[in-house]
């Protein structure tokens, strides 16, 4: 069968490149989406509660793209997981494609926001969790990608500072770690959630079985942060 036609079981992590490479065109942001590739992939295929038939089940885990401005892994990752047929994917980035440089809610089967703003997916995955906690929802899990250059948005310190006070058990960020923040921060990345009292662990971005521990370990009353480190962005 070749890769190009629709289906919608059946890839695997392996693939995942060759779909990859049916996106063609300028503005690919290819590092930005590389970067994210692994992490996404272990939350889709074994973490989140979420599937092409449950788009619209309230017990869904929701979630949230923020780094929405390096798509390509993530459309790869929803082909690969039967939310949209792979044909899609060489049109990326054209006038009647639904699969645009940043995703859109309306257009792309599975993404709960639009996304690509630096900055703005964890403030919304907060809203989203005390949304779900004031339904009632209790089981849905919010999940957030970003990167580590986002965390030089002010609007993200000021999620961080109110979701661990607030005890958002419920909510889960993940931060790619390429090396592409301008700005330091003592004690690293995951000293800034911890001092805000979230738990935060550091992983290698690349090591799935690690990715999958920290995406599911215990943090009973309290947000939690992964720190996947990958490769520096420009090396």
């Amino acid at each position: 069968m070749a890769i190009t036609e629709e289906r919608t079981q059946g890839y695997g992590f392996t693939d995942l490149p060759a779909l990859m490479g049916l996106m063609t065109g300028d503005e690919k942001h290819g590092p930005a989406a590389t970067s994210t590739l692994d992490a996404l992939w272990v939350l889709y295929d074994r973490v989140l509660r979420v599937g092409p038939e449950r788009t619209d089940d309230p017990g869904r885990d929701r979630f949230l793209l923020s780094k929405g401005h390096g798509p390509m892994a993530y459309y790869a990752v929803l082909a690969a997981r039967g939310f949209l047929p792979a044909d899609w994917l060489p049109g990326f980035g054209s006038y009647d494609s639904p699969l645009g440089h940043h995703p859109d809610r309306v257009l792309v089967p599975g993404a709960e926001i639009g996304s690509g703003s630096l900055g703005h997916g964890l403030p919304i995955a907060v809203g989203t969790a005390l949304g779900l906690r004031a339904q009632g929802l209790d089981e849905p899990r919010v999940w957030t990608l970003v990167g580590d250059a986002e965390l030089d948005e002010g609007s993200n310190h000021e999620a961080i500072a109110f979701a661990g006070p607030a005890g958002l058990e419920r909510l889960h960020t993940v931060v790619v770690d390429n090396s592409s923040a301008t700005y330091a921060r003592p004690g690293g990345i995951t000293a800034r959630f911890e001092a805000a009292g979230w738990s935060a662990l550091g992983v290698d971005g690349r090591d799935h079985e690690a990715l999958y521990a920290a995406f599911t370990a215990p943090h009973p009353g309290r947000p939690l942060a992964v720190v996947a480190r990958v490769e520096p962005k420009n090396a």
